[in-house]
Formats: C-alpha cells, structure tokens, sequence
C-alpha cells in the first residue's frame, strides 16, 4: 500500500478537538460528518483518541468540505450561519485599504455585521498593536475553536495582504491550556498565555504601515484555495531584517549568534538565515552594519579607549576591530575619531 498524500504530505500537528469542533457542527445542524471525514482520509474512530492529531492538508480539506456541505464558514458557532463566502467578502471589504492597519480596522468593524456574539478590536500602544476579541454570548463547546480560527482567519489574511508574515510577539487565551496546548507554538508564536480576560494576539505596530500588495486578481486567485491561510504559518516576514537590527543593537549580549538570535524570535536558525537570505542580506551583514553604527557613535560622542569600544561592540581585541572598521569606512578608528568632532555624551 502507498501512503496517503493528505497524510503524509506534512507533520501530523493539527489536533483531532478541531476535527471534532466540525463534527460537533454537523450534529448542530443535524447532517452526517462521515463524507467529509471520509474525504479528508480521517478515520471516525480517531475523533475519541485525545492524542490523536491530522496533517494541514486533511484539516483544510475536512473544513473546505464542511463550510459547503453545512453553508456555514462559522461550521456552526455562531447563533446565525456566515453562509459560504462571507469571509471572501469580508476579504475584499479590506483589500482596497491603503495600508494594513486601515485593513485590520475594516475586517474588525465588518465583522460586526456577520454576528453580534463576538467582536474584534485594534489598539495600538507603546509600539505593540493588539487584536483583541470580546465575546457577547457563551459560545459553549465550540468556543476554543471559534476563538482560535477567528484570529488565525485575520492573521492568515493580513500576512497574505502585505505578503509578509506578520510575526506574533505575544497570544493569550480565555480559556485554560487545553491537553494539546503544544500545538499552539506551532499555531501562533510569541508568548502564550491561556486563563487571560481576553483572547487576543500582538505583534510589532510597524506592520501596520506596511502598504497592501493584493489586486482583485490576486485575491480571486487567493479565495480559490484560502484555507491554508489559516491552518499554516505565511513564509516570508518582511520585517524580519529590521526586527534582528533592533535585537543587535538593543540587546547585543543576548544576542551573539544566529541560534540566539532565532531563540528571541522564536524562529529556528535554519528559518532565521532562509527568511533574510529571500529579504536580500545575511546576518553577517546585519551584525557588521549595527557593529559599524554603534562603533562610529562611540567614537565621535566618547573618549572611551579604542581598545574598550571594540570590546563593546563584540570584537576579541583592538586589531581585528580596527582591520574591521578600515573595511567599513576606509578609516582606521583613531582617523574616523579625528575626522568628526567630539561630542560628549555628557555621561
């Protein structure tokens, strides 16, 4: 016997409580899951095994099938169906946003019109942008579900509209961990917190400026096959060079090599080095930028001995820093110093 495609084509990572969240919306309406178990390769019996889990193509082709077959998008937590293609249109409510944060406020206000028992909100402070969910009604044993599909439906969009993944700094849940609560890393990133007032996620307000890629094309292209967008992380990160010059520069010590680098990022070092290499610059080159900029700040605002600002800014000893700075500015560090004006910090 050959193995399945859906079955085999990815890690086993989704939990089998989602494919049960779709059964229990069939039994809401009254119809018979088995088709779409079937057509997913799911077998029935697998609903009851806890530890049980399904790859990212059975569970896209299990919800594709049940949001016909029941006309429901919500697959049933809602008081009234969002019949198929509501979320395509709350798609293209938000794509002729100019920006992304204009396209998160449109999808959060539209979505009011869709249904009163949850809402979805923006807030922007210190740097952090949020979306948050309320919810207006006990939505019962399809809650986990429905909280976590809504986020990642937003999030799917958003990362696919500015063709960036919008990389999550922190997620929290108003419900306790759940037994598989390990898939959640897989499903978010960031810092996770379950037991929360709210369900929300956050990530860095500068994806918000990010301008919207997608024209009505794209977008038809994109609702043929959307579901991805929700059960799998978008590649690229448009950010992500910038995010590892800001680790560089603010906490340097933490930051020395790529697999701490990754670390704070919650990325792998593999991911790390693919993710730059398709935005166009390696982590060498990221760490002699932010080494030159921080060198050259010390040398014209300070008096600080060369040999203790090569230490500073990583470097073993004042030969290599110096060889390193003449390849950067075509100056030795004494003649860069001698060149500017002295600026003290005043420190």
């Amino acid at each position: 016997m050959t193995s399945s495609p859906l079955r085999s084509s990815s890690r086993a990572a989704t939990p089998m409580a989602f494919v049960r969240a779709i059964a229990r919306g069939y039994e809401r309406y009254g119809m018979d899951p088995s088709a779409a178990l079937s057509g997913a390769q799911i077998p029935p019996r697998e609903l009851e095994n806890p530890d049980a889990r399904v790859t990212a193509a059975q569970f896209e082709t299990l919800s594709g099938h049940a949001m016909q077959e029941l006309d429901d998008e919500a697959l049933g937590w809602f008081s009234r169906r969002l019949p198929w293609g509501t979320y395509g249109m709350l798609c293209r409510a938000s794509n002729a946003s100019p920006d992304l944060g204009v396209a998160i406020k449109r999808w959060c206000r539209h979505h009011r019109l869709l249904t009163e028992d949850i809402t979805l909100d923006l807030a922007v402070a210190g740097g952090i942008a949020t979306v948050t969910i309320t919810e207006h009604r006990d939505l019962g044993a399809f809650r986990e579900f429905c909280l976590v599909s809504s986020l990642r439906f937003l999030h799917g969009y958003a990362s696919w509209a500015i063709d960036s993944r919008v990389s999550l700094s922190a997620a929290s849940f108003s419900f306790e961990p759940p037994p598989h609560r390990d898939a959640y890393p897989l499903m978010f990133g960031g810092e996770l917190q379950f037991g929360t007032a709210k369900t929300s996620y956050s990530f860095d307000e500068r994806y918000l400026a990010m301008p919207m890629l997608r024209d009505e094309r794209a977008l038809r292209t994109m609702l043929r096959r959307a579901l991805p967008l929700t059960v799998l992380q978008y590649r690229r990160d448009r950010l992500l060079g910038k995010r590892v010059r800001e680790l560089l520069r603010t906490r340097g010590p933490e930051a020395g090599n790529a697999e701490a680098i990754a670390l704070l990022l919650n990325l792998s070092s593999r991911t790390l080095h693919r993710q730059l290499q398709e935005e166009g610059v390696s982590l060498q080159a990221l760490k002699d930028e932010v080494r030159h900029e921080l060198a050259a700040d010390q040398l014209r605002r300070t008096e600080r001995p060369i040999k203790q600002i090569a230490l500073a800014v990583g470097f073993r000893n004042e030969k290599s820093f110096s060889r390193a700075f003449r390849t950067w500015s075509g100056l030795t560090p004494g003649e860069f110093r001698q060149r500017g004006p002295l600026q003290r910090s005043g420190v």
